[in-house]
């Protein structure tokens, strides 16, 4: 059996473990949580290494990469400084492979439905799931990346591609070199929920990106909106219903009512191939090919009348 790991600074209430059969293999994915701890994150993965097939590094990302080029966040680097023998990976493969995939998947599962209500995706943060983003705006949706937002609190939306690689050539180099919790919710602040932005939540039809990014400042009237995103607790799932979310499309599968996040998944996928390094956007593609994954839907209940 193969073993895939992915320790998270991210809450412990998310941890999971499930075994799950992968083109004939068992594989056995375990997610687990330090509640913002960077340290007793990376002595994890000092005490794992080597004694599991692939890490997946959660709740952060080793980088961004953008274009293809990897611009890696300094201040989370330290978090595999312990790492001698296992290959680890921080989803950053699957960003730019199965996640380009839903723009294509919703049109075939709900085209009529978008097209009727607009189709206008916010993305949260564009530059952290760049696949996910170049593959709307090459679908034909009007954008908004609300990176400044999300990440930098600054209140003014990004509304193209071109727009989006500026923002990503003036301010990576910088935003890099911030501690990764200035970015992006660790730990107990995960379960924050402060509305905020409601315009964007209020004018886009598909709201895609990160699972607690979209839930932290998302209002809770979201009538008949689609959500497009992935590590999906069941809590988080009873929480859109609550909101009123029409449609939740998962990017990766939802393995006994949850879905991992794209580090976890990855980290399997790299386990599996027994390569002992990361995979290759190529050899990810392949391997999604060949295992059939594609995003999964969740219709949340009935769209109240216009």
């Amino acid at each position: 059996m193969k073993h895939a790991v992915s320790v998270s600074i991210g809450s412990s209430k998310r941890n999971k473990s499930v075994e799950v059969n992968l083109l004939g293999e068992t594989v056995r994915i375990e997610r687990i949580g330090t509640d913002g701890d960077m340290d007793a994150a990376a002595l994890k993965y000092q005490e794992l290494d080597g004694k599991v097939d692939a890490f997946g590094v959660g709740g952060a990302d080793l980088g961004a990469i953008v274009e293809g080029k990897f611009y890696p966040f300094h201040s989370v680097q330290k978090l595999v400084r312990y790492i001698k023998k296992t290959p680890v990976v921080d989803g950053g493969g699957l960003k730019n492979t199965l996640e380009n995939r839903a723009p294509a998947f919703l049109d075939k599962e709900i085209g009529d439905y978008i097209n009727e209500r607009g189709r206008k995706v916010m993305v949260t943060v564009g530059v952290d799931r760049w696949g996910l983003s170049k593959s709307f705006a090459e679908s034909g949706y009007e954008t908004v990346f609300c990176d400044l937002m999300f990440a930098l609190d600054v209140p003014i939306p990004v509304r193209s591609m071109k727009g989006l690689r500026t923002l990503a050539a003036l301010l990576i180099p910088i935003v890099t070199r911030f501690p990764f919790e200035w970015l992006y919710p660790t730990g107990e602040k995960q379960d924050e929920h402060k509305p905020k932005y409601n315009k964007w939540y209020e004018w886009a039809t598909v709201i895609a990106g990160d699972c607690h990014y979209i839930k932290r400042h998302m209002p809770f009237n979201m009538q008949g909106k689609v959500v497009v995103t992935n590590t999906t607790t069941p809590e988080d799932v009873e929480f859109f219903r609550k909101c009123g979310i029409r449609y939740l499309i998962t990017t990766t599968p939802v393995l006994d009512g949850r879905s991992f996040g794209t580090n976890m998944m990855e980290a399997a996928l790299v386990a599996l191939s027994g390569k002992g390094r990361p995979l290759s956007f190529e050899e990810l593609d392949e391997m999604l090919n060949q295992l059939g994954f594609q995003p999964q839907i969740q219709d949340l209940g009935e769209a109240p009348q216009a």
